[in-house]
């Protein structure tokens, strides 16, 4: 299995979630897929260079159409600055049975409803086939394999995990990140890795964009803690004064 992140923003904080998940299973690659001149602390993690990332519309073609060419095992783990494992003990031969598997989606009751992409395990051969004339590219990325083009990819004979496989495998929007193999969503940081852990995250983030959707209960998760007023007003003053 290759552990894999590609970005251009918030570079720091990625390396950090891949040495996070080095620390508890040792891969058979790490790549961190970035135009940044960055060093890894890790001696496992290799730097790859790619071109620039310019909006996650960008990262979404790159993952669905370049992923596979960085990756030789036969499956990827991908993960990104707010999503990474956090306990390799609940870690299930069963996940490598399927071709992705992804938090479950609760917003969704069709049946396609794993999942997300931020913290995923992907075949090698559904990357491929990710690349084939007949796969509709859209934005995001998960959307496109969990949704968009699930049937199709199911026609191929692509398995899908079920739903209380991908809840054990990842919390996101639903479930608990101290009860699964991994997280995303930088909302679960708070309760995944303890909030001064994401304290001293946030503060090297130099693109906050995905905080603008849950900023009040992270506010309120961060007013609560170790000073929480001063840094509860800087993560105000972070949001609508520059």
């Amino acid at each position: 299995m290759t552990l894999c992140a590609a970005t251009s923003v918030n570079v720091a904080a990625t390396m950090r979630a891949l040495e996070a998940s080095l620390r508890q299973i040792r891969f058979g690659a790490c790549r961190l897929l970035t135009d940044a001149e960055v060093s890894p602390a890790h001696p496992e993690m290799e730097i790859v260079a790619i071109a620039p990332l310019r909006s996650s519309a960008a990262y979404s073609d790159f993952l669905l159409t370049r992923l596979p060419d960085y990756v030789a095992t036969t499956h990827c783990l991908v993960v990104q600055w707010d999503g990474h494992l956090i306990d390799a003990g609940r870690w299930q031969a069963e996940f490598l049975a399927y071709d992705y598997i992804g938090a479950s989606w609760p917003q969704f009751d069709d049946g396609h409803d794993v999942g997300n992409g931020g913290f995923s395990l992907r075949s090698r051969r559904l990357m491929e086939l990710c690349r084939d004339p007949a796969f509709v590219v859209v934005h995001p990325e998960d959307v496109a394999i969990g949704r968009t083009n699930r049937a199709w990819l199911e026609a191929q004979g692509m398995r899908f995990a079920p739903r209380d496989l991908a809840d054990a495998f990842a919390a996101e929007r639903s479930g608990e990140p101290h009860r699964t193999f991994g997280f995303h969503g930088v909302w679960n940081m708070p309760c995944a890795i303890g909030l001064e852990a994401f304290w001293q995250i946030y503060c090297q983030l130099d693109e906050r964009g995905t905080l603008k959707r849950d900023f009040r209960s992270l506010l309120r998760d961060v007013a609560n803690g170790p000073r929480g007023m001063s840094r509860a007003a800087r993560m105000i003053a972070d949001r609508y004064l520059k």
